[in-house]
């Protein structure tokens, strides 16, 4: 076994060293580096039962049961059609998981729009509309009550809505990005704007979301809407030029392939895409796993944000190859009047609202020099704070917890790298929720009273939170 793991390692470090000897371009060698790190890691002695000592020893310990146990496990997982990265059976959305009290205010073929029940006796005059990703389920933002970004809003005194979007089915194979624009973004501004009846709301657009709600704005400003006072961008990109890991995957070629495939029609599956990212971290996200589940009959322990991560979601074809080929590939929402969605030339220029923006230093989808090349493209006032950790980790840091740190820059400078605003940065313990929570109220005008009901005129009560839409499975 040592003398496998000492050639195993051997032969790894040389293909490394391989890679970075190629005669060829950056790209070709990042992605024969990325191809590389794949087999390195699927190669490991220890994801096969005979050279994992741990495994062999547990396996005589239960006198074989861990192996029929891994078994089972593999089976389980086969039929459900995915890994399991958590004991999935002790999770239910709107039991224990996306349990803020709220109600369904409106819905349509795209979303459902939740309104949440206040916590505090006054609230602000200006509601606060929350826009997840739309290839993820939006209780992100709502796991449990002591990590929930959307109670936390509620907590602080925000009249807070939140986009849940509907999980795309058949009937939804012909969806583009301007459709989800014009009947899920704009209509929930607006539907805000009728239940609370305020001339301007704060809106904030995570991941996915926020390029989707940048684009949104783009609208409003060309067509003189001033319906959107301001914005919070958590770990989005609007400038496509340093995509980090996944600029391996993106080229003409491929991004014709998926044009073909399901560019007039089609769905990209939920599954296709959830693999994608897990391999994006191989030994943490799939041969960890491997190994746990199946060779050592192990099950993984509960984990939130781990069971959200597998409840995947589908992507209409038309809009997720516009959306490649108008971010990852050409990069177009980042050139002034480049791209066209709803017959408005998109030009980020012309959106003059104060903006917040939030970027994980470790984030791996969504590079921190991506997240900061935001603050390049918008006129108006902005505020740049970086966290510690990941796309995920580093978005859910609640402050009570007192975990991680995070980065401001008192002098307000915004210089034109991220290096550059890092080298004047100072560092905070815990969590950054605090700053944005502190910056969101001096965004939010005057405090009135909490309303009794929800909704308002034809926006009655629906059915309560966490609604049907996000229980749909892909």
């Amino acid at each position: 076994a040592t003398f496998t793991a000492a050639m195993y390692l051997l032969n790894a470090k040389a293909l490394t060293q391989l890679v970075d000897a190629v005669e060829t371009d950056e790209k070709t060698r990042a992605r024969i580096r990325f191809t590389v790190e794949q087999l390195n890691a699927a190669a490991a002695p220890s994801n096969f039962l005979a050279m994992n000592a741990d495994a062999l020893q547990t396996a005589i310990d239960t006198k074989g049961e861990s192996i029929a146990k891994g078994v089972r496990n593999l089976l389980q997982d086969y039929n459900q059609g995915h890994m399991s990265m958590t004991d999935e059976s002790l999770f239910t959305v709107g039991k224990n998981i996306a349990t803020t009290e709220g109600m369904v205010v409106f819905e349509n073929d795209y979303i459902q729009l939740i309104e949440y029940k206040p916590l505090t006796d006054k609230v602000y005059e200006k509601p606060f509309l929350l826009v997840p990703p739309s290839i993820n389920k939006y209780y992100i933002l709502d796991l449990q009550p002591d990590n929930s970004l959307i109670r936390y809003a509620v907590a602080q005194g925000h009249r807070t809505f939140v986009v849940s979007w509907r999980n795309p089915d058949a009937s939804m194979t012909q969806v583009t990005w301007d459709n989800f624009i014009e009947h899920a973004i704009l209509k929930a501004i607006s539907v805000t704007k009728e239940i609370t009846g305020a001339p301007s709301i704060n809106t904030l657009g995570f991941c996915v979301g926020g390029t989707m709600l940048s684009t949104a704005l783009a609208v409003l400003a060309s067509r003189g809407d001033t319906s959107v006072a301001s914005a919070t961008f958590l770990t989005a990109m609007v400038d496509f030029a340093d995509t980090g890991v996944l600029d391996v995957f993106i080229d003409e070629a491929f991004v014709a392939k998926r044009e073909k495939e399901m560019g007039k029609g089609g769905m990209m599956k939920g599954s296709d895409m959830a693999s994608t990212f897990s391999f994006l971290r191989p030994n943490d996200l799939v041969w960890n796993y491997v190994v746990g589940n199946y060779l050592k009959g192990e099950t993984p322990p509960p984990f939130d944000l781990l069971y959200w991560n597998a409840d995947s979601t589908n992507l209409p074809g038309p809009f997720y190859t516009w959306y490649l080929r108008n971010t990852y590939l050409e990069n177009n929402l980042s050139k002034p009047g480049k791209a066209t969605v709803l017959g408005e030339k998109v030009d980020f220029g012309k959106v003059d609202i104060p903006i917040y923006i939030y970027g994980s230093r470790e984030d791996h989808i969504v590079p921190i020099n991506g997240a900061y090349a935001t603050t390049r493209f918008f006129p108006g006032s902005k505020r740049f704070v970086m966290g510690a950790s990941g796309h995920i980790a580093g978005v859910i840091n609640p402050p009570a917890k007192g975990k991680r740190c995070y980065w401001t820059r008192d002098d307000g400078k915004l210089p034109k790298t991220h290096d550059e605003w890092f080298a004047g940065a100072a560092e905070h313990p815990g969590s950054w929720w605090t700053d944005w929570s502190n910056w969101l109220a001096s965004q939010s005008s005057k405090q009135i009273a909490a309303p009794k009901t929800y909704g308002k005129g034809k926006h009655k009560g629906i059915e309560p939170a966490p609604g049907r839409y996000v229980l749909a499975k892909a």
